[in-house]
């Protein structure tokens, strides 16, 4: 969740997030625009849930 994409990918790339830093590498896939931080919170707490990854798996064909 952000409100700037490019600069959140970068510190994921750069390896600045000590939660994502050993999977550095990240590719864009998809992006989605919600009115409220609570609306854009839930969505991201379902996407990292495991039907959520299953979800990614199905549609984005990972």
């Amino acid at each position: 969740m952000t409100s700037n994409l490019e600069r959140r990918i970068s510190e994921h790339n750069q390896g600045k997030n000590k939660t994502t830093k050993p999977y550095a590498g990240f590719d864009l896939i998809a992006t989605e625009s919600y009115n409220t931080r609570p609306e854009a919170r839930l969505r991201e707490k379902y996407l990292k849930s495991g039907s959520g990854k299953e979800w990614i798996k199905e549609t984005f064909k990972l």
